[in-house]
C-alpha cells in the first residue's frame, strides 16, 4: 500500500510517501512559509531526483497541492496518478482523553478534533485540521487516519495522571497528564521489545526521547504507566526552549514581577527558557556543546541540569515499575548527544546499569541500532534512532485494511 504520511504545522507540512510493503519511503518533502511566499522541497528518493521552488502557498490546501505536482511530476515525481495513493496518514499532537487509538477520519472525528481538542493545543490543532482539510480538499475519496501523539499514553493509570487539583476540574476541562511523543516512545519501545525478546509481558523499559521537546516514559508490559510531559508539552525535564517541571508558585510571581499577561507568560515558558535560557547562549544542543568546549560554564550548567533530571527520571521509573530491564535513547539529542547519556548513566552500578563509555563517545548520527550496556550490565542500554513515521504509515494501513 502506497501510504502518505502528513506532519502539518502552522505554517509548514511534512510529507512522506510510503510503501508500507517493504517500509519503503519512497518520496519527502516539506512546504514552508505557508500564508507567506512559500517555498517546497521534494526528494524522489528511489531514483535520487531532488526538486525546489518557491511558490506561493497561502494556505494548506495550496500546499497540498503542490505536493501532488511534485510527486505527479514526469521530471522528478513517483506516481503516475493520484490512485496510487491508497490512503493517508496524519501526526496530531493531541487527541484529550477522546482518542486512545489511531481512527480512521470521519466528520464526527473532525469535529471532535475541532471542537473538543483545540484548547488542549491550540498552537497545533489548527494546523492539524488545516492539513486534513488540504488533503480532503485534493484526494475527497482517500481514506485518511489520524494517528495522535496522546494516544500511547492513555494506559498510564489515574493514580499516575491525576493532579492535586479539584476533580471538578477534571470533570469540567480534562484537566490530567496526557504526555506527548507517544508515537515515537512506542516505536522504539516495541524495538526493545523485540531485542528483549518479542514479548510485551514482564518487560520493564524506560524511553528517553530527547530532542528540542523532551520527554520519558516508563513502559512497563508494553504500556505507559507514567510519563514526564502533562497537560501540555510543557512539563518534565527542560527542553531547548521550555522550562519543563518548576513550582506553579513562579509563574504568578514572574507574572507580577515582570507585568507578563497569561499570553506573554505563556510564551516565556515556551519560548524564552530552557537550555536558552539558562545558558542564555542557544536552545540548541551543539552550540552549547561548543560553547562548553570555550568554557562557557553556563551552557555547562544548562547540560548539566538536563543529564541530572534524565537520571532522576531513571530512578523514579524504575522504583515505579518495581524494577528495569532497558533504557533507550532516541530523538535528537538521545541519538547524537553522547556527553548528555554519559551523565545520565554515570555512576548507576547499583541500579545494574554499566556501559561501553569508548563506544558511547563514538556513537554520533543515525548509525541505526546501537547496543551500549557491557555484557555485565544487568540493564540493556540501547540507542534506537526513532522513526514515527513509519509508525503513522503503519497504523493507517492497518485501518484502512481492516475497513
Amino acid at each position: 500500500m502506497n501510504v502518505l504520511v502528513v506532519n502539518a504545522g502552522s505554517s509548514s507540512l511534512k510529507y512522506q510517501l510510503f510503501d508500507t510493503s517493504n517500509d519503503t519511503v519512497v518520496a519527502k518533502g516539506l512546504c514552508e512559509r505557508i500564508g507567506l511566499d512559500g517555498a517546497i522541497t521534494h526528494k524522489q528518493l528511489l531514483a535520487g531526483k531532488e526538486y525546489a521552488a518557491k511558490v506561493p502557498m497561502p494556505t494548506h490546501t495550496d500546499a497540498m497541492k503542490y505536493v501532488v505536482e511534485a510527486l505527479l511530476s514526469a521530471e522528478h515525481g513517483c506516481l503516475k496518478s493520484m490512485d496510487e495513493i491508497h490512503a493517508v496518514g496524519h501526526r496530531i499532537v493531541h487527541g484529550g482523553p477522546w482518542f486512545s487509538q489511531s481512527v480512521l477520519l470521519t466528520k464526527e472525528v473532525f469535529d471532535t478534533l475541532d471542537q473538543r481538542c483545540r484548547d488542549l493545543a491550540p498552537l497545533h490543532t489548527g494546523a492539524h485540521l488545516q492539513g486534513i482539510q488540504g488533503c480532503l480538499d485534493v484526494m475527497p475519496n482517500t481514506p485518511q487516519v489520524l494517528v495522535f501523539d496522546t494516544a500511547f499514553h492513555q494506559t498510564m493509570p489515574e493514580k499516575a495522571y491525576m493532579y492535586g487539583i479539584p476533580y471538578q476540574m477534571y470533570k469540567d476541562y480534562a484537566i490530567r497528564r496526557y504526555g506527548a511523543h507517544g508515537t515515537s516512545h512506542r516505536y522504539v519501545a516495541g524495538e526493545m521489545i523485540k531485542l528483549l525478546g518479542g514479548k510485551a509481558e514482564g518487560t520493564k523499559i524506560i524511553t528517553c526521547h530527547l530532542g528540542n521537546g523532551s520527554s520519558i516514559s516508563a513502559v512497563k508490559d508494553g504500556k505507559v504507566i507514567d510519563t514526564s510531559m502533562g497537560f501540555t508539552p510543557l512539563a518534565g525535564v527542560i527542553m531547548g526552549t521550555r522550562c519543563g517541571d518548576m513550582d506553579p508558585a513562579i509563574v504568578p510571581f514572574i507574572m507580577n514581577k515582570e507585568g507578563f499577561t497569561p499570553d506573554q507568560m505563556n510564551e516565556f515558558m515556551n519560548k524564552k527558557c530552557g537550555f536558552l535560557g539558562i545558558s542564555e547562549v542557544s536552545s540548541d544542543c551543539r552550540d552549547l556543546e561548543a560553547a562548553i568546549a570555550d568554557g562557557n560554564s553556563q551552557a555547562k550548567l544548562a547540560m548539566d541540569v538536563l543529564g541530572y533530571q534524565i537520571k532522576k527520571y531513571i530512578g523514579s521509573y524504575t522504583a515505579a515499575m518495581g524494577g528495569l530491564d532497558a533504557i533507550v535513547f532516541t530523538a535528537g539529542i538521545g541519538e547524537n548527544t553522547a556527553s548528555l547519556r554519559a551523565m545520565a548513566l554515570d555512576d548507576m552500578e547499583y541500579f545494574g546499569i554499566d556501559y561501553d563509555k569508548e563506544l558511547n563517545s563514538k556513537t554520533f548520527g543515525r548509525h541505526g541500532v546501537t547496543k551500549l550496556s557491557t555484557d555485565k550490565s544487568r540493564v540493556q542500554i540501547y540507542m534506537i534512532p526513532t522513526n514515527e513515521e513509519l509508525m503513522i504509515a503503519r497504523d493507517t494501513e492497518a485501518l484502512v485494511n481492516a475497513k
